[in-house]
């Protein structure tokens, strides 16, 4: 890549992340259990930043059994 495709493609990789996200979230039911649980571990890891973030394990398990079909308890 190069000139305006380097721009582009670096241009706001928190917007990509974000959409990434979203996909991995809208294709959650038809993941494997396994791949399930390790977005959840690595989002648990990535999200836990200081002690008010305790709660986010329970609190992300429930969002995605509430909201997710084929959600396993974690």
């Amino acid at each position: 890549m190069s000139g305006t495709s380097d721009h582009a493609a670096s241009g706001n990789p928190e917007r990509y992340l974000l959409v990434l996200g979203a996909a991995a979230a809208g294709l959650w039911s038809e993941l494997p259990q396994e791949l399930q649980q390790s977005l959840f571990e690595r989002a648990v890891v990535l999200g836990h930043k200081s002690e008010q973030d305790e709660s986010l394990r329970e609190q992300l398990a429930k969002f995605l059994h509430d909201h997710y079909a084929r959600t396993h308890r974690a």
